[in-house]
């Protein structure tokens, strides 16, 4: 392999020279000979051809490795780093660094889980799609219990009663019409309440605009249409901000009665994901430098917005490039790397859980952080 006078790989050598050494391994400027050498170590077992990686990859990091252990040739890198101009021919740094990352007409699959397969699909065919607000139905029932209580007990009182007798029937008398009124009230309230909510609503099980791409939301938005949105009392949600911002924060979501589930989607290299209960990002068993997700601060803040609500974050992975993608589902700080295979498994049975209702307050709470609703 080639090098120039700072230290790094030509044209010749095949390799990027437009990557920031520091950048690639993922240290600071300031970082110690120690630190270099740890951050190398720990790259060098997931970014080894043996280990997924490619050989031009290996070759480009070993180089860095190499330009900035030795302290006279990383002088020189930082002296040709800060002063040297990036040729106005060379490609934008962001598009080269790319290509050592994944492939960029690589497209993944989408979740084909057989429908059968999953254990809460029933519920999309012999449950009826459900009104939008829990109606006490038992008032009443109870008002006509309690009337008919007041006015039968005269006929079973003697003629004569004892004035302590007759004041305690009064009172009774009383406090059963006070309640049978306030069950009234609550009964109608809510009947008018259900009626807004299907004016407001309708059917409609979709809000909001899902982006097309990066293609991972694109294989989300019709992995959530064409199962979690089958249930009843399902509503997806694309675009979301989080309480108090202005911005789509949150790619999806889904709520289902009380629990609402926060999705982003993740074009990473093959491998094996986990979160960590501190919410450190890990694949195959190392510190993850290649993505980060920001439904952490999500979860915490719908969860605040929503009391009464359970609230999850799921990290959909999709490969950037062929090779298999493999996760732990266990919970890191209340988000979860899935798969989409496992997501509509293990998210839908959590959804299906209370899928029989859907509480208007907070369809309307979540909807109001829709950034932006299709055009009518």
């Amino acid at each position: 392999m080639g090098f120039d006078t700072v230290g790094r790989p030509t044209e010749e050598g095949c390799a990027l020279d437009d990557v920031d050494y520091y950048e690639l391994l993922g240290v600071r400027r300031d970082a110690s000979a120690g630190e270099i050498k740890s951050a190398f170590r720990a790259l060098a077992k997931v970014m080894h051809p043996d280990a997924g990686g490619t050989a031009g990859t290996f070759r480009l990091l070993k180089s860095a490795y190499e330009t900035l252990a030795d302290a006279r040739s990383r002088a020189e890198y930082d002296r040709g780093v800060t002063a040297a101009p990036v040729p106005a021919a060379a490609p934008a740094p962001r598009a080269r660094r790319r290509m050592y990352r994944d492939e960029p007409a690589f497209v993944p699959a989408g979740c084909d889980v057989p429908p059968s397969s999953l254990p809460w699909w029933h519920l999309t065919k012999h449950q009826p799609r459900i009104g939008y607000v829990r109606t006490p139905g038992h008032a009443p029932a109870i008002g006509m219990g309690l009337a008919a209580v007041v006015l039968a007990v005269p006929l079973v009182l003697p003629e004569w009663l004892p004035p302590f007798l007759l004041v305690c029937w009064l009172a009774f008398v009383a406090a059963a019409i006070a309640v049978a009124v306030r069950l009234a009230r609550l009964y109608l309230a809510a009947a008018r309440a259900q009626r807004a909510a299907q004016a407001e609503f309708g059917e409609r099980t979709v809000f909001g605009v899902a982006d097309d791409e990066p293609v991972g939301e694109r294989l989300t938005s019709d992995l959530l249409v064409n199962y979690l949105a089958r249930l009843p009392g399902a509503r997806v949600f694309h675009g979301l901000s989080r309480p108090g911002s202005v911005f789509a924060d949150v790619e999806h979501a889904v709520l289902c009665g009380h629990r609402l589930v926060l999705v982003e989607s993740k074009l990473w290299l093959p491998g094996h994901y986990e979160i960590d209960d501190d919410g450190s990002l890990w694949r195959n068993g190392h510190p993850f430098r290649g993505g980060s997700t920001h439904l952490f601060e999500a979860v915490a803040a719908f969860a605040e917005h929503l009391p009464g609500v359970e609230v999850r974050g799921v990290v959909l992975v999709y490969p950037s490039r062929s090779g298999e993608v493999t996760t732990d589902e266990t919970p890191g700080n209340g988000v979860s790397a899935m798969t989409p295979s496992s997501f509509v498994d293990d998210i839908g049975t959590w959804l299906a859980a209370d899928c029989a209702t859907v509480d208007h307050h907070v369809l309307r709470a979540v909807r109001a952080q829709v950034v932006r609703e299709p055009a009518a």
